[in-house]
């Protein structure tokens, strides 16, 4: 009687013996084809040539990675979805309450316009631009060496014909170096959107903003 080969073929469950199996729809089926044929090879094993324990603890081992990594996938789908609900919940209750974004809209009230900025690192200049609706510069505020981090400005608005769209710009240098500056407004959250695997915040100038970009909340 010729002897069969002692080894299992993982090609006819869709990999090779050097590779993990891949992940199916049906990973508990695809487990029980690799079982019946690990125990149908071992049934016609030549007994004088048997499988070497290492080699069935090896292949084992293989399908029980496939069910691991399944098992695990399953559970980051479940984390990810309770966490959307979580944050579902903590945007809920931003709804009608004013939150700081990226932007450059000048948040006016009172006769004062107010922004942000963050500075990626220390100023040696900061200048600060006022600008109309149709990008004219109407003032600068000159505020000198800063440090790193988040800054506010506020400026009077007596000089604006309209305060209704008034924007700013920041320049910041270190030195000769000009820093990526990051300009922030006041906004304030409308509604709460939830899809796929983000939560969006309606805010009433901004429009859809991610939730993860809200450096602030007042």
């Amino acid at each position: 009687m010729t002897p069969m080969s002692n080894s299992v073929s993982l090609e006819t469950t869709g990999s090779s013996s050097s590779s993990t199996l891949p992940v199916t729809a049906n990973d508990a089926a695809s487990a029980d084809r690799f079982l019946k044929l690990l125990v149908a090879q071992m049934q016609n094993q030549d007994p004088m040539n048997p499988m070497d324990n290492a080699e069935i603890t090896s292949q084992m081992a293989q399908i029980a990675t496939v069910d691991g990594i399944a098992q695990l996938n399953d559970s980051v789908q479940d984390l990810s979805s309770q966490f959307v609900q979580m944050q579902a919940l903590q945007g809920a209750s931003l709804v009608g309450h004013d939150v700081i974004v990226p932007g450059s809209l000048l948040t006016v009230t009172d006769g004062l316009g107010q922004g942000g900025f963050e500075l990626p690192g220390a100023a040696d200049s900061v200048k600060v631009e006022i600008l109309s609706a149709a990008s004219v510069v109407i003032d600068t505020i000159d505020m000198g060496a800063q440090a790193s981090g988040l800054h506010s400005f506020s400026w009077p608005t007596e000089t604006a014909n309209d305060t209704s769209e008034l924007r700013f710009r920041v320049t910041a240098l270190s030195g000769a170096t000009k820093l990526n500056t990051t300009t922030l407004m006041r906004d304030r959250v409308e509604a709460v959107l939830t899809g796929g695997d983000s939560l969006m915040l309606e805010l009433s100038r901004a429009g859809s903003v991610p939730y993860t970009s809200v450096q602030a909340i007042n």
